[in-house]
């Protein structure tokens, strides 16, 4: 079992869009519907589910899922997290890791980052690789909030994008490689607007976005 099979993991579930809000809902593991079919992450140790919406991506029918640290470090809407987004047939549309453990590292070189991104696709979306034309690799900050001696500050958390575009249908995607050597950020399908130049869907896996569009969590666990 290589790297990338021990840590993400292929699980999916049946019936998954029709379930109600976490607040009523067994954890995963017990429920009966849940079988193995597609693909979907495997979380961190450190997290726990908090919360599982449907959502809408480019017309879409997906389901939204966030997980944060167990032991409640720099929990809420901009921490950490790590969130998944599956679609409706089972297709992994995206995840973000965003952890303070992968800040203020040295960065895999460029040709490193392109040789674990395409692991991961063979591996996760292999339909991306025949006609994939890499843009760029380059260096790609996003931040969090956490909380230090009960003052909040952003850290940065830099990791290498590897950006493509799958020329079959013109759509973006691309893999962001942390620190740690593993992709940490991944989506696809990203439709673009030439004009006014800007990108069409959703930013689920995006806090900044939740809070912008003020998405209201369920049972106030976001």
């Amino acid at each position: 079992m290589n790297d990338f099979r021990r840590y993400f993991i292929v699980l999916s579930t049946v019936g998954l869009l029709a379930a109600p809000s976490l607040a009523t809902t067994p954890p995963p593991q017990e429920r009966p519907e849940m079988t193995a079919i597609a693909a979907q992450i495997r979380v961190p140790d450190t997290h726990f589910q908090v919360d599982r919406r449907d959502v809408s991506v480019d017309g879409e029918n997906a389901v939204l899922t966030r997980y944060e640290r167990s032991d409640k470090r720099n929990s809420g809407l901009g921490g950490e997290h790590f969130s998944s987004i599956l679609a409706a047939n089972g297709r992994l549309k995206g995840f973000a890791h965003m952890s303070l453990d992968l800040s203020a590292k040295p960065l895999p070189s460029r040709a490193r980052s392109e040789e674990i991104a395409r692991a991961f696709l063979k591996e996760f979306a292999p339909d991306l690789l025949p006609r994939m034309r890499i843009s760029w690799i380059e260096p790609h900050d996003e931040s969090i909030r956490v909380n230090r001696r009960g003052r909040e500050e952003t850290v940065t958390l830099t990791g290498m994008k590897v950006k493509a575009r799958n020329l079959t249908d013109g759509r973006w995607f691309w893999v962001i490689v942390g620190s740690d050597e593993k992709p940490m950020v991944f989506e696809r399908d990203i439709v673009w607007v030439t004009f006014p130049g800007q990108r069409q869907t959703e930013k689920w896996l995006h806090d900044s976005w939740l809070a912008e569009h003020r998405m209201p969590p369920h049972s106030g666990l976001l």
